[in-house]
């Protein structure tokens, strides 16, 4: 399908905020995104085993208040809060580190309603290197994905593989990486250290390298 990379990146809200978890230095990324649909319909699609494979990947496990989950080829963790149609939130267990993301749903009238995930990590080389894109860039592409399932029911689901190496799919992660870099330079994060970090980003992503600006 064609993707209007310009409306998609637009579409998106980013945070960043540097914090304390568990006693130690940590970061919270945050992206929001409104869809064209109820609350009750993207609470569903969400939270529904048979669902979330048509817009992220193949998830197995108990989803359900203290349950545990897998998402294939990706992070397992436990859901450790759960409110109907309302939130979320559930550990992200991937290669040895451990990181939690809460996610929010609300409505915003006139068919509308709004999904809010803050992905909150400790602070490590990963970050020196990748910065908020580590996390931002993977969750844009996934909200992308629910967009089309949600509001285009009929359109399959984009391969990845072919995604990231379109000229839209590059120019979608190039541009997420940069909004990102921008989210962290408003967090305090110096300039050169959020642009470099979102160069690799985009290079990890696309399998390309990015010339330093």
């Amino acid at each position: 399908m064609d993707l209007d990379v310009e409306y998609s990146l637009r579409s998106v809200e980013r945070a960043v905020q540097f914090l304390e978890r568990e006693g130690q230095p940590a970061s919270a990324v945050t992206i929001s995104r409104s869809f064209a649909t109820s609350i009750e319909e993207l609470w569903d699609a969400v939270t529904s085993s048979e669902r979330i494979p048509k817009w992220f990947a193949p998830v197995s496990g108990d989803l359900e208040l203290g349950g545990h989950y897998q998402v294939e080829g990706n992070a397992g963790g436990t859901i450790t809060e759960c409110e109907l149609r309302s939130n979320f939130a559930l550990t992200w267990e991937f290669a040895g580190d451990v990181s939690w993301v809460d996610v929010s749903i609300s409505g915003e009238g006139a068919g509308r309603a709004r999904l809010s995930l803050t992905h909150t990590a400790l602070l490590s080389l990963h970050w020196d290197e990748y910065g908020p894109g580590a996390v931002g860039v993977g969750w844009e592409m996934g909200l992308q994905g629910l967009a089309i399932h949600t509001e285009q029911p009929t359109e399959p689901m984009p391969d990845e593989m072919e995604f990231v190496t379109s000229d839209a799919g590059k120019a979608f992660i190039s541009g997420s990486s940069s909004d990102w870099a921008r989210a962290a330079i408003a967090a305090g994060t110096e300039s050169g250290v959020a642009n470099g970090a979102a160069g690799r980003t985009t290079a990890f992503y696309t399998g390309e390298a990015v010339e330093s600006s």
